[in-house]
C-alpha cells in the first residue's frame, strides 16, 4: 500500500485493537502469532511518560499488542533487553522533497535517494515536505509519482504559498496581490488540499513570498480549518533582520523575529488555522536572548486560544550560515557600487575600486560589521576552506589577531587574497545562535523537533549541514543527557507525539495497540550524532533498528534500503 487515508487507518487500527481486547481488558497473546515481536524493551511511549518494560507485537504493519507477550510466537523476534523502544521520529520540517525539480528528493529516479538513508538512519519514519513555500504544481502529480515509485520514510505533503503565488502572478510577483489574485490563489490552495495536501507552507524571507502581505496569507489560511490543514511558515526574519537586508542598501526598519512571530500568530488568530513558526531561533549576536520575548508572545497567544506551535533543530548554526559571505554583493559587482557588473571586472578588482571611494568604503565596512554580527560575531565565524590551509578551523577573530587587524579588515583581506571563484574568498560557517536560546526553545512543550534537511548520500558536498544526519539523536544526547536542558522523555515527546499532534496524525507518534508500527530500538548509552561540519557525511550511532509500517529500514544498525513509506493524506 502506498497511500494512507487517516480515516481508513483509524478504522483498521480500531479493528486491530479490538481483536486484542475483551471487556475492556487487553488479552495476553499466549496463542497469538505476530509478524514481529520486540521483547524485553524499555518503552518510551511518546507521550512524555517515563519508560516502562513491555513487549511489542506487530501484525500487518501495525502495533497489535503492548505488554507481557508471554509465550506468543512471531515470524521474527528481537530481544531488546537493555535497549529502549520509542515511536518513530516525525520530522515536521523536511526538505526530502520540494520545488519543481524531482532530482535529489522523493521523486528522484535513484531508489537509494528515495530511501533517504541519512534520515531513516537517525530514526526518522515520517517527514513533512514542500516547506518554505516551495512545492511542485499540482501536488497531485507529486503524490502520484511518489506512490508509484515508493519511498523510505512516510511523508505528508504541503502546498507551497510561493508555488500558488507564481501560478497566479507569474513573474509579476514583487508587489502585493490584488483581491482577485488572492481569490485565485485561495482556490488553488483548496485544490491542493483536495488532492491530499496536509497544509500550506510559506517562505516569507524568500522570493516570491517576501512580497506578500499578512492579509493575503490570512485569506489563504482560511481554507485550512475545513480540511484540518496546518500553516507552517518560514517567517520573514529569524533575528534582528532578514537575510536579504543590507543596511547601506535597504534602509531602516526591516522586520525582526518578534515582528515575524506576531505575524504568524495573527494569521492563526484571524484564519482559525493551526499555525507553526518554523525552526524558531534567535539569530545574530546582537539578538541573543530574544527567545524570551518570542516565547512570551506565543504563550500569551496560546492563553487566548490561538492554535500556535513551533519547531526547532538542535544546532547553533543554520543552513544559510554554511555559505556565510561577509562582503556585501553590491561592493563586488562593479566600481560604481551599483547592481551591474562591468564586463571583465572581477570581485577583487571591483572591491578594490569600491574601497577607493571614501563614501562607499565607509558603507561597505559598516555592512561587513553588520554581517559579522548577524553570523554570531567574529568569535563564531569559522573558516572551512581557504587558500591557506593552516587557517582551516580558525575563527575570524583568531585570523584577525594573527594578522593584527580588525575583524572587518580581516574579512576584506580574505576576499582579496582568497579563493578567486568564491564570494567572500573562503568557505565560512557562522554559528549565529546561542545555546541559551536553543535551551529556552527546547524546554517549551509546544516546540517540536525538526531537521530542516533534505536527503543526502555519503558522497554529498562538504558544505552539508550536520543536521542532515544527526538532528534527532543529538536532541537526546546533547540536550537531554549531556546538557540536561530537557528530560529524555521530553526529547522523545518533541520528536514523536508532539509533531503527530500538530500534524493531526492519529495513528502515529505513540506506542500503543492500533498505531502504525513506526518504531525505533536504540541504546541510550550510545545513541549520538557523529556528523560534524568538517565531516558531515556520517550516520548517527546507537540506533539498532528502525521500522516503518513494520518493515525494517535499519536492521542491526545496517541500512536495508527498503522503501515501505506511504503518502499520508488528510481527508
Amino acid at each position: 500500500m502506498t497511500h494512507t487515508s487517516l480515516t481508513r487507518l483509524a478504522l483498521s487500527g480500531a479493528a486491530v485493537l479490538g481483536s486484542m481486547v475483551v471487556s475492556g481488558q487487553q488479552m495476553t497473546p499466549a496463542t497469538q502469532s505476530f509478524d514481529l515481536l520486540i521483547r524485553h524493551g524499555r518503552v518510551f511511549d511518546g507521550t512524555g511518560n517515563p519508560w516502562f518494560p513491555a513487549d511489542i507485537g506487530v501484525q500487518d504493519g501495525r502495533i497489535a499488542f503492548v505488554g507481557n507477550a508471554g509465550d506468543a510466537k512471531a515470524l521474527r523476534i528481537i530481544d531488546a533487553a537493555g535497549k529502549y523502544v520509542s515511536p518513530g521520529f516525525i520530522d515536521i520540517h523536511s526538505h526530502a522533497d520540494d520545488g519543481s525539480s524531482p532530482r535529489g528528493g522523493f521523486r528522484d529516479d535513484d531508489p537509494q535517494i528515495r530511501a533517504a538513508p541519512n534520515l531513516v538512519s537517525q530514526g526518522i519514519t515520517t517527514v513533512v515536505v514542500n516547506q518554505d513555500g516551495r512545492s511542485p504544481w499540482p501536488v497531485a502529480g507529486q503524490r502520484a509519482l511518489i506512490e508509484k515509485n515508493h519511498i523510505g520514510p512516510n511523508t505528508m505533503l504541503l502546498v507551497g504559498h510561493g508555488a500558488v503565488r507564481t501560478q497566479v502572478m507569474g513573474r509579476d510577483s514583487r508587489r502585493p496581490a490584488t483581491a482577485d489574485e488572492v481569490a485565485q490563489m485561495r482556490q488553488l490552495v483548496k485544490q491542493a488540499l483536495q488532492e491530499g495536501a496536509s497544509g500550506l507552507s510559506a517562505g516569507l524571507e524568500y522570493e516570491p513570498g517576501r512580497w506578500s502581505t499578512t492579509s493575503e496569507l490570512i485569506e489563504l489560511a482560511k481554507e485550512l480549518p475545513a480540511f484540518g490543514g496546518v500553516y507552517i511558515s518560514h517567517e520573514r526574519s529569524e533575528g534582528s533582520d532578514p537575510l536579504w537586508y543590507v543596511p547601506s542598501q535597504d534602509g531602516p526598519g526591516p522586520p525582526t523575529l518578534l515582528d515575524s512571530v506576531a505575524e504568524t500568530i495573527e494569521i492563526g488568530e484571524q484564519s482559525g488555522a493551526r499555525v507553526v513558526a518554523s525552526h524558531i531561533k534567535a539569530k545574530g549576536a546582537n539578538y541573543w536572548g530574544s527567545s524570551a520575548a518570542a516565547i512570551s508572545l506565543i504563550e500569551r497567544a496560546r492563553a487566548r486560544g490561538v492554535d500556535v506551535w513551533a519547531d526547532q533543530y538542535p544546532y547553533a548554526t543554520s543552513g544559510t550560515d554554511g555559505s556565510t559571505v561577509l562582503i556585501p554583493s553590491w561592493s563586488t559587482r562593479g566600481a560604481d557600487g551599483g547592481r551591474g557588473n562591468p564586463a571583465g571586472t572581477g570581485r577583487v578588482e571591483a572591491l578594490r575600486q569600491t574601497l577607493a571611494n571614501a563614501e562607499q568604503s565607509s558603507a561597505v565596512r559598516a555592512d561587513i560589521a553588520h554581517e559579522i554580527a548577524r553570523r554570531g560575531g567574529a568569535d563564531n565565524v569559522v573558516i572551512y576552506e581557504y587558500t591557506d590551509k593552516s587557517l582551516y578551523g580558525k575563527t575570524l577573530a583568531e585570523v584577525a589577531r594573527l594578522w593584527n587587524v580588525s575583524a572587518v579588515e580581516a574579512a576584506i583581506q580574505i576576499q582579496m587574497e582568497g579563493l578567486p571563484n568564491r564570494a567572500g574568498g573562503a568557505r565560512m560557517r557562522g554559528f549565529s545562535m546561542d545555546e541559551s536560546d536553543l535551551d529556552a526553545y527546547a524546554r517549551q512543550p509546544w516546540v517540536a523537533t525538526s531537521t530542516d534537511a533534505g536527503i543526502s548520500l555519503l558522497d554529498g558536498p562538504a558544505s552539508t549541514h550536520a543536521r542532515f544526519y544527526g538532528t534527532f539523536p543529538r536532541k537526546i544526547r546533547r540536550y537531554a543527557i549531556e546538557r540536561g536542558a530537557i528530560s529524555i522523555e521530553s526529547a522523545i515527546r518533541s520528536s514523536t507525539s508532539l509533531p503527530a499532534q500538530i500534524m493531526g496524525l492519529r495513528d502515529r507518534g505513540q506506542i500503543r495497540a492500533g498505531m502504525a508500527a513506526d518504531l525505533v530500538v536504540f541504546d541510550l548509552a550510545t545513541i549520538r550524532d557523529t556528523s560534524t561540519f568538517f565531516e558531515p557525511h556520517q550516520y548517527s550511532e546507537g540506533l539498532d533498528y528502525v521500522f516503518i509500517n513494520g518493515v525494517a529500514v535499519i536492521d542491526g544498525t545496517k541500512l536495508t534500503w527498503a522503501l515501505p513509506g506511504q503518502v499520508i493524506t488528510r481527508r
